[in-house]
């Protein structure tokens, strides 16, 4: 997010026109909503190095010598979405938020994407408060917070003050979540704040601070129907700097992204109420960055760039992601995406411009890593979901092939829609035969549609999606705040296919959301269960390759990860544990050994050694000679001179797939998109 005029000076937000001769009572910093912790390239750049050495100056700066000391409120939204969090699940924040010396923070909608367990395991990681009034979960029992997170805290400042603070998020964006527990109960943020903040003054808080996560419009309800019940409401869930009086009470939110704070000065008055002055800082680049912070940062993202060579994942399909095939017509690559933007929110369509897919190759069978997945869905427009006409949809199909044959991004993939297209006739009348859950389309009917932010904003001609707040027609049912990353998506997915060492934190509510994403998706994209190797596969890939493998075996220098039921079939490649979380401390052993030694009964130590010695080394043999192979093939079609691509290999036959660790995709096409010929 940026400001206009952005600039390292104090920017004065809002002042009470009072001249105070004595220091402050209380000194307040506030942000909210942080997800990226390297600068942008546009002002204010933000980054946490620079929002540190900010918050650094108001905390240990001599000008504020005598005064007191420094109170930090996080209005929430941290662990996701970001290329970090893809891989992290949000642990790399835990030091981040520790390190700004944050006091207080309010649950946001994305610190829940990795389910109830990880929001726990992370936050208990956390030296502050996590607080969530008003939505409560009677599995925990009666009146009971999600997640059981505290309603409220008391926080007394270095002169004795004590701060009545309250934790209040809105209804909406717990719709948006797919990995919540059933039954919830959501009470109005006003009423919950009736009934608690009474109780916080009792117990000697002379100032309420409601910290929320909610939109704007929210917030001003909040602060008209408590009549000053709240003396300031310091609030998230928007992207923007804004403050506002509302009878007596203040409502401030902070910006973004590491591209601003707020520092906020209060002066006691003799009725009780307070005077604030509100200081709106923009994180520019001409702000020093703190040294030990940025030691942080070069950690992490030495750590992000090891884990993202790891696998996540296995193919037993070529995955054709070439621009030549996804700007021009349909992949499998794209229909395995689009099934599962639908299924995730269970919409009655989707469609993602091919532009989304920037991997520009074939993903043969076998591994993938999540560098592809990162590379191949780099941006960081969530998926969105929106209510839309027939004609609407209608309308956007023929954007989509308006400039077909060039290989233009808005090309589409879709789901559970069929159309057929003549690329002979006039843009703008193309399309014909189109179907929606194979009934024909109705122009007239509102349809749930899945696609990209990016889209809904009527970005590549798609104005037909352009959302209500854009000045469109599309109801926004899940926006772009709310929605996760495509990446993310494919994460979570690759996450519920594996079968050992399933992640600690995954938790029930996940469990079944995803295992009936998994079901749906399956039918039109089948899975191959997960296996090891027979011993004629192994004792034939031995003879293969000469006895090579067989001495690596016997000499005991076998690249592959052992376990009591055999290896990994990648070699020496481990898959991206599920446990990993170095940011914030390291399991004694991944999930996957825990899975097995709890699982299985002991084993003698050297009981299936030599087994697991020859599997280790016939299947590395293997990997490398297909490796080989690959290279020399791409070689040789360059040298050659043959235009085009080559074309997709043969996918994994029976007894082929021998991966123990995760069930395999196998995407397909399935005619969604029919041309007319000549």
């Amino acid at each position: 997010m940026s400001v206009e005029n952005p600039t390292a000076e104090d920017v004065i937000t809002y002042s009470s026109g009072t001249t105070h001769e004595a220091p402050p009572d209380l000194r307040f910093v506030h942000y909210n909503d942080v997800y990226h912790v390297e600068p942008s390239s546009a002002e204010p750049v933000g980054g946490i190095a620079r929002f540190q050495s900010l918050v650094n100056h108001y905390r240990n700066d001599p000008k504020f010598e005598g005064q007191p000391d420094l109170v930090t409120f996080f209005s929430g939204d941290a662990f996701n979405p970001s290329l970090e969090s893809s891989v992290t699940k949000g642990a790399h924040m835990v030091p981040i938020l520790n390190g700004i010396g944050t006091d207080v923070a309010c649950v946001g909608n994305h610190d829940l994407d990795f389910g109830i367990r990880q929001y726990r395991h992370l936050t208990g990681q956390c030296k502050f408060p996590w607080l969530l009034a008003n939505v409560l979960d009677p599995d925990l029992g009666e009146g009971e917070s999600l997640a059981n997170a505290p309603k409220t805290t008391i926080l007394t400042s270095s002169n004795g003050i004590k701060i009545g603070v309250i934790g209040l998020g809105e209804k909406e964006w717990l719709d948006t979540i797919n990995s919540l527990p059933p039954n919830l109960i959501y009470k109005s943020a006003t009423q919950t704040a009736k009934e608690l903040v009474p109780g916080l003054r009792e117990q000697g808080c002379e100032i309420i601070v409601a910290v929320t996560h909610q939109r704007e419009p929210n917030d001003d309800k909040l602060a008209r129907q408590t009549d000053g019940l709240i003396d300031i409401i310091l609030g998230g869930h928007d992207h923007y700097y804004s403050h506002s009086l509302i009878n007596g009470t203040h409502v401030l939110r902070s910006g973004s992204d590491f591209k601003q704070l707020s520092y906020l000065e209060a002066w006691r008055k003799p009725d009780g109420k307070w005077d604030f002055e509100i200081v709106r800082r923009d994180v520019v680049s001409s702000i020093a960055e703190d040294k030990p912070t940025i030691k942080v940062v070069e950690g992490l993202t030495a750590k992000l760039k090891a884990k993202l060579d790891k696998p996540v994942g296995y193919t037993a399909a070529p995955l054709d992601a070439r621009f030549t095939t996804v700007r021009t017509r349909e992949s499998n690559i794209g229909n395995f995406v689009c099934d599962l933007m639908r299924y995730t929110y269970s919409g009655d369509c989707a469609i993602m411009a091919a532009g989304t897919i920037r991997g520009d190759q074939i993903y043969a069978p076998g591994v993938l890593r999540l560098k592809d997945i990162m590379n191949c869905f780099p941006f960081e427009d969530p998926v969105v979901v929106i209510k839309v006409k027939g004609a609407a949809i209608a309308d956007a199909l023929e954007n989509s092939v308006s400039k077909y044959p060039a290989l233009e991004g808005r090309f589409p993939q879709v789901s559970n829609i069929e159309f057929t297209f003549d690329p002979s006739k006039p843009p703008g009348s193309r399309v014909s035969a189109v179907s929606i859950a194979h009934a024909p389309l109705d122009p007239a009917r509102e349809y749930t549609l899945v696609t990209r932010g990016y889209m809904a904003r009527g970005k590549d001609g798609y104005d037909s999606l352009l959302i209500e707040a854009e000045g469109g027609q599309a109801k926004e049912i899940v926006s772009e705040e709310n929605g996760i990353l495509i990446s993310m998506m494919l994460r979570q997915y690759f996450m519920s296919l594996k079968v050992l060492g399933r992640w600690k934190q995954w938790g029930p509510s996940m469990g079944r959301h995803w295992s009936g994403v998994q079901e749906k998706i399956s039918n039109h994209h089948p899975h191959l269960e997960p296996q090891r190797p027979s011993a004629k596969a192994v004792e034939r890939l031995l003879a293969a390759n000469g006895g090579a493998a067989r001495k690596s075996a016997q000499n005991g220098d076998g690249d592959g990860r052992r376990t009591p039921l055999g290896t990994r079939p990648e070699g020496a490649e481990t898959p991206l544990a599920e446990s990993e979380t170095d940011e914030t401390g390291t399991e004694d052993e991944t999930d996957d050994e825990v899975a097995l030694h709890t699982s299985h009964p002991p084993h003698h130590p050297h009981h299936h050694s030599a087994r697991a010695d020859a599997e280790a080394a016939a299947v590395a043999a293997r990997e490398r000679q297909l490796s080989i192979m690959r290279r020399v093939m791409r070689k040789w079609w360059r040298l050659t001179g043959l235009p085009g691509h080559p074309a997709l290999c043969d996918g994994l036959q029976e007894g082929e797939f021998t991966v123990n660790w995760t069930k395999a995709i196998a995407p397909r096409l399935e005619g969604r998109i029919r041309m007319v010929e000549g």
